[in-house]
């Protein structure tokens, strides 16, 4: 009988490389395996992700506006401009937390950075991320590689859990690609927005940072993780 046809390997379905096999600067993925078999299950190019410069700013008021005015993603409904989108990004960059986009072929496709979850000094262990995607680039890959590096980053600073608030419980993409990197759902609060004329979900999922909450934290001087 004939054989059956392997399945190709979704786009998406990537590692992330080391610092030293990267750009200065920047992380690419790679799919594992053999090379041939490299060729024939991934796409002609891979997202690569760096830290966000100045310059980057214009594209990612487009990319967020999009959400914004678009999309449930985001709660807001007026999109900030680009001097407020770098005074946030300004305010996430000074206390030392990634803030990061993607390229494909030198073009910013998204961005994602991650912020204190809380501001009450007992959630000083715990991060948000959020990861935003050019209309239209969803499944090469370009999410789960800003993710990849946002955990890495946040890992690697000490933090112990980082927290997905997401918009709308029917954002599949969203939900499958926390999900494939390790976060599980712990809960949907039920009609807490209100936007496009109709009540919205917010799905909450977790995941774990180095030994989690197996041991105590390591404290720096003035508070926060010890990297």
């Amino acid at each position: 009988p004939p054989r059956p046809r392997r399945r190709r390997a979704e786009a998406d379905h990537a590692v992330l490389l080391k610092p030293e096999e990267a750009p200065a600067g920047a992380f690419s993925l790679s799919d594992p395996g053999s090379d041939m078999a490299k060729k024939k299950r991934m796409p002609a190019q891979l997202p690569v992700v760096r830290p966000v410069a100045d310059g980057d700013f214009p594209a990612l008021q487009s990319i967020y506006a999009h959400h914004v005015m678009r999309g449930l993603a985001s709660f807001e409904e007026v999109a900030p401009d680009v001097a407020e989108l770098r005074r946030r990004a300004e305010d996430v960059r000074t206390r030392g937390l990634p803030y990061v986009v993607a390229t494909l072929e030198d073009a910013v496709v998204g961005y994602g950075y991650c912020s204190p979850y809380r501001a009450r000094s007992a959630y000083r262990h715990v991060l948000e991320d959020s990861v935003y995607v050019q209309d239209g680039m969803q499944g090469r890959g370009v999410g789960r590689a800003i993710l990849a590096v946002l955990i890495a980053r946040c890992d690697a600073l000490g933090y112990r859990q980082l927290i997905a608030v997401i918009g709308d419980s029917a954002n599949a993409g969203s939900i499958g690609l926390h999900a494939a990197l390790g976060f599980i759902r712990v809960g949907t609060l039920r009609s807490v927005g209100w936007k496009f004329g109709r009540w919205v979900d917010s799905v909450t999922m977790q995941r774990p940072l180095g030994t989690g909450d197996g041991t105590p934290p390591v404290e720096r001087e003035g508070g926060g993780p010890a990297a």
